[in-house]
């Protein structure tokens, strides 16, 4: 498996910052176009990305940067990483433990009544069972199918979120949107709004009486007064 180089553009802006390099040797050693690696040297891209060293990483040598310095013909070679880790090829149907293999028929049907974009080989994937098992799940022919209870495979530990996520993105990819009338959409069609009669009523202002408001205040005040007389004796 070939070495990818980890976050380019962070890395040509370490490059064009702190070493002599070309723009071809950059551009090339970081996947990115001549004139992209020139607009970060001029500052017209990449304004906000901090540097990433290469030599702090491991993916480049000081010896490498500075026999590409003195060569502009040469080409930049990411550095052979120190540790491997294998590649977590899976091969075959998913093993299940035999504690767990009751629990895939009840798995099985929550895939389908949950996500019924999904495969018959993608809920194999998922469960690690046979094509057989799904289609008597989904006609409802399985020998147990009365006893069945959906139940997510992640809480059984059948699989994990991440592989779900994963599977359901790809049975949704390419997919059109659904529509409004799928949505279940209850709003009217604007032709049909449009011929309601549309009415707004005001109410009618009234007008005031000046007189009467200064003789309830004279009225207020009187009563006012009284209480204060009452209250002093």
């Amino acid at each position: 498996m070939a070495q990818q180089l980890l976050m380019p553009k962070a890395t040509a802006v370490w490059l064009v910052d702190n070493t002599a390099l070309s723009f071809e040797q950059i551009a090339t050693f970081c996947k990115l176009h001549p004139l992209e690696v020139k607009a970060i040297a001029d500052g017209e891209s990449a304004q906000g990305i901090k540097g990433l060293d290469p030599i702090a990483t491991g993916q480049l040598s000081r010896d490498e940067i500075a026999r590409a310095e003195g060569n502009p013909n040469h080409k930049l070679k990411i550095s052979e990483p120190k540790v491997r880790v294998p590649d977590n090829k899976r091969k075959g149907p998913r093993y299940t433990p035999v504690s767990k293999r009751q629990d895939r028929p009840n798995a099985i049907l929550w895939l389908v009544r949950n996500h019924a974009e999904l495969k018959d080989a993608q809920i194999s994937r998922l469960v690690g069972t046979t094509k057989s098992t799904i289609e008597q799940i989904r006609e409802r022919t399985h020998w147990n199918s009365t006893n069945l209870t959906a139940m997510d495979p992640v809480t059984l530990g059948l699989c994990t979120q991440i592989d779900l996520d994963l599977e359901v993105e790809r049975a949704n990819k390419g997919r059109p949107l659904p529509t409004a009338a799928e949505l279940g959409a209850t709003l009217e069609a604007s032709k049909e709004t449009e011929k309601l009669p549309f009415s707004y009523e005001r109410e009618e202002e009234k007008e005031i009486d000046a007189d009467a408001v200064f003789s309830k205040l004279k009225a207020l005040k009187s009563d006012r007064k009284d209480e204060d007389e009452d209250n002093a004796f």
